[in-house]
């Protein structure tokens, strides 16, 4: 089965204050399955998981309620306030949803940079092993340090690097990212995901500027925790889905000792394991 393990939808009326301002004119629209079914056709993608862009319980909302009519979305990574004082009871709520399988705090868009290493989440991440869910972790590479420090916290939690934490792969800048990346590695728990790069990687988007980053991946975490995403439609500001699915076949099956199993577990295999995907 060919898993997309990242793509996104959303209603522009619910986003009001939030990204994509009406500036980045490809996204500032509605995208629904409707959109994404052709790539998904073209691509021979059987299934995608859904991911959450608004740190809202009513995107999580619409976005189960998008998986539940519709049998090519596998499962959903949703938004709780991990923080809360009721977390636990709204993480519980939630699991009853058949097709929620993960969370996904926004790292990325929180000022403090080791909010996640924090104490105050455990009711939180007790809630998630009770209920089989695992953790989306959408960083940058200043938040490493303190997701490695979560990471080692909670090593029954299965955790996946959104985007491979987003590294500077315009101006080639691989530390600390390089360094971070291998030491999130090294903990079983953690995974990473083949997704976003095209829009890291500025105005030169050919296989040559990505292969650096492709190669470090591979040779810290292995075929067997990388998993490949589109990102779509943020996808839409670098390239196209079927152009980014081509480049990284392209690019994975050029690894050494790749064989078919392996590709067949990057694009698609491994996400089903890490979400317990039906």
């Amino acid at each position: 089965m060919r898993i997309d393990a990242h793509q996104h939808f959303w209603r522009i009326a619910q986003r009001r204050d939030h990204w994509p301002p009406p500036s980045l004119a490809p996204l500032y629209r509605d995208f629904t399955p409707a959109d994404l079914v052709p790539c998904l056709q073209r691509c021979r993608i059987d299934g995608t998981v859904l991911v959450q862009s608004l740190p809202t319980s009513e995107d999580t909302a619409l976005l189960l309620n998008l998986a539940a009519r519709r049998a090519f979305v596998l499962g959903v990574v949703g938004w709780v306030d991990m923080k809360a004082d009721d977390a636990g009871i709204r993480i519980a709520a939630l699991a009853q949803h058949r097709k929620l399988k993960g969370l996904r705090p926004m790292l990325q868009d929180i000022a403090d940079e080791h909010w996640i290493d924090d104490p105050a989440l455990d009711p939180a991440v007790a809630a998630m092993l009770a209920h089989g869910l695992s953790l989306d972790a959408l960083v940058k590479p200043q938040h490493l340090p303190a997701l490695l420090a979560f990471a080692r916290r909670h090593a029954r939690l299965p955790i996946v690097i959104d985007h491979a934490a987003k590294p500077d792969i315009a101006r080639a800048d691989w530390q600390p990212w390089h360094r971070h990346m291998t030491a999130l590695a090294a903990l079983p728990n953690v995974h990473c995901k083949l997704s976003g790069l095209l829009t890291e990687a500025g105005s030169n988007r050919d296989d040559a500027v990505l292969q650096p980053c492709i190669d470090h991946l591979f040779a810290s975490f292995g075929a067997s925790r990388l998993m490949w995403g589109s990102d779509w439609p943020v996808l839409n500001l670098a390239g196209d889905y079927d152009g980014w699915f081509a480049m990284s076949h392209r690019l994975c099956a050029a690894q050494p000792g790749i064989d078919d199993a392996a590709l067949d577990a990057i694009f698609g295999g491994n996400a089903r394991l890490f979400y317990r995907l039906d």
